[in-house]
């Protein structure tokens, strides 16, 4: 990993990614459109000498040939809209930043035929409703119920492909609920957002009792970058997650707790189908990380502490 590339690397998890990798004294380019991420998070960074910064993005094609001389030997793909529920608003988004984003990537890769690795982040979504608990890697059929898990099942399917037509290695990572500082979206950030306007009552998507596995972003950059060194196959595939779960309605109390208000109100909205909080709103999500854990990797912290520690530091941050 001496020179890598990182796709979405001012975002949440890529600018942790970034500083994990620039620490081990890795040369690091940053490629994003900053429409999600910004600069602010990796402002450390800017004027490092391992560090590169290009603004571009993965739609424009004219961006794309700002990376043809670039000679990465690793590419971490984490360049998405994070964002589930606007799947259900306007599907064409997670299409066009999902899929063809990563389709026209993999094309600059073939062509400039130097990258050995890709590394990239799907999601638990993939798995739909899952009938087995915790879910392993394997299972089957994959039916998610998201347009955002479709167009990350379809990437995945891309760059299981590429890899094996064109002769490069490939990890694909599926994750949980990834917390902590720098996260502008998911329940925490909604939560601090809603009860800063309105301290007395905190609305609560669906019936609240949604349980899902949370793993701070320490752990899961960890996991990511373990998962590239030991990985042997030309394909494989993990799950990055904690070992156990956490419904909404607890999340809810935790902020309230480290916000230090009294006597909030809830507000369950009742949800669509079943209790869920939208349209591809995924109830019950709990992975089986056997697979990671056989290699020495192994969350610092279970789901609540996950949300505890995430909303200490989001607040620090306000």
């Amino acid at each position: 990993m001496k020179k890598v590339l990182v796709t979405g690397g001012a975002g949440f998890i890529g600018s942790h990614l970034v500083n994990a990798l620039i620490t081990h004294e890795v040369n690091v380019s940053v490629f994003d459109n900053l429409i999600t991420g910004t600069l602010q998070n990796i402002k450390q960074w800017l004027n490092n000498p391992n560090f590169n910064f290009i603004k571009g993005d993965l739609l424009n094609p004219s961006d794309l040939q700002k990376l043809k001389h670039g000679h990465y030997k690793t590419v971490f793909h984490l360049a998405a809209n994070p964002e589930v529920r606007v799947g259900s608003i306007n599907p064409n988004i997670h299409f066009q930043q999902n899929v063809v984003a990563t389709h026209n990537l993999l094309e600059a890769l073939r062509k400039m035929k130097n990258a050995s690795a890709l590394v990239f982040t799907s999601t638990s979504t993939v798995y739909g409703e899952a009938t087995k608990i915790p879910t392993s890697e394997d299972y089957s059929p994959l039916m998610p119920i998201s347009i955002y898990g479709a167009s990350k099942l379809a990437c995945e399917a891309l760059v299981t492909a590429y890899a094996h037509t064109y002769g490069f290695k490939t990890i694909i990572y599926r994750l949980a609920n990834i917390v902590g500082p720098r996260n502008e979206h998911g329940v925490i950030h909604d939560f601090t957002q809603k009860l800063k306007k309105n301290p007395r009552e905190l609305e609560i998507l669906g019936d609240g009792t949604q349980a899902k596995s949370y793993l701070h972003i320490s752990d899961c950059i960890e996991a990511i970058l373990l998962g590239l060194e030991k990985s042997t196959k030309q394909v494989e595939i993990y799950n990055i997650g904690s070992e156990d779960q956490i419904d909404v309605k607890t999340i809810a109390q935790i902020v309230v707790k480290e916000m230090r208000l009294k006597n909030v109100e809830f507000h369950f909205t009742g949800g669509v189908d079943d209790g869920r909080g939208w349209k591809g709103d995924v109830k019950n999500m709990l992975l089986d990380i056997t697979k990671l854990k056989s290699h020495g990797w192994k969350p610092e912290l279970n789901s609540r502490q996950a949300i505890i520690k995430a909303t200490k530091q989001l607040m620090t941050d306000l």
